[in-house]
């Protein structure tokens, strides 16, 4: 199944990560069948869908977290799947990852959770692995007082700041978003929107962003690429989306909730 095409935006870009004819499923149910979707360097793809569209499955299976069937996933120009297991810590040391509920360490403070990844993976000093740790997390607009706090001493923005400071934390290429503002209020996660804007602009970043939030995919998203049915439905600016034929997508775009995307 091709990728419809629907818009030039990021036409003349390079592209960072390309799915092929991916599939993927569990037992007897397919919950990805041929999936084609290329996200090009600097842009921030927002990925919708009903629930149990396959939204995370597929996120998870181009990170590596699950198996897909067939298909190939190429990032940063190479087919992950055929990467020695060198080359796969390797390219994974290139992007960042924040899962929907944060999935800090709960025997970790923010700091030290900050600091895992740069312990894992990079030959650093103690002291400039604490001093980056820092400077992450004022990035991403965490104050001092935070780097001794627990997880569960956390509120819930605080949770997905302290989450992104450690996806920051080995300077990405592409950052995956899953759900980024679920559980935040509407000042908070407006506050996160702005922030993503702010680091895409900053770090040069690419995102590749799961979310069903409507005002995310107004002020954040350069395209959107809605799933459904198992299939990619379309893919497109927002105005692509507001035109769109299929019925779930005029639910979602013309629905009470989207009244004010006519203006955005």
């Amino acid at each position: 199944m091709s990728e419809p095409t629907t818009t030039d935006v990021g036409a003349e870009k390079t592209p960072i990560l390309e799915t092929k004819n991916l599939v993927v499923g569990f037992g007897d149910r397919v919950v990805i069948d041929g999936l084609d979707l290329t996200v090009n360097r600097g842009e921030v793809l927002g990925v919708i869908g009903p629930s149990g569209s396959g939204k995370s499955v597929t996120l998870r299976a181009i990170i590596g977290l699950l198996p897909h069937r067939s298909g190939t996933v190429k990032v940063f120009g190479r087919d992950y799947q055929s990467l020695s297991r060198r080359e796969r810590l390797e390219t994974e040391q290139r992007w960042g990852v924040l899962f929907q509920q944060g999935a800090l360490f709960s025997s970790l403070t923010v700091l030290e959770n900050v600091e895992f990844p740069m312990r894992e993976h990079l030959a650093l000093p103690a002291r400039l692995r604490r001093e980056i740790a820092r400077l992450k997390i004022e990035l991403v607009g965490l104050g001092p007082e935070a780097h001794n706090l627990y997880p569960s001493e956390l509120s819930g923005g605080m949770i997905k700041r302290a989450a992104l400071a450690r996806a920051l934390a080995l300077d990405p290429e592409i950052l995956f978003l899953d759900e980024p503002t679920s559980g935040l209020d509407p000042i908070g996660a407006a506050r996160f929107d702005e922030l993503i804007l702010t680091l895409r602009q900053a770090l040069d970043l690419t995102v590749y962003m799961v979310t069903h939030d409507l005002d995310s995919l107004a002020a954040v998203c350069d395209r959107i690429a809605a799933l459904g049915r198992g299939k990619l439905l379309m893919v497109g600016t927002l105005s692509d989306m507001l035109g769109a034929d299929d019925p779930w997508l005029r639910d979602y775009f013309g629905g009470p909730r989207a009244r004010h995307l006519e203006k955005a």
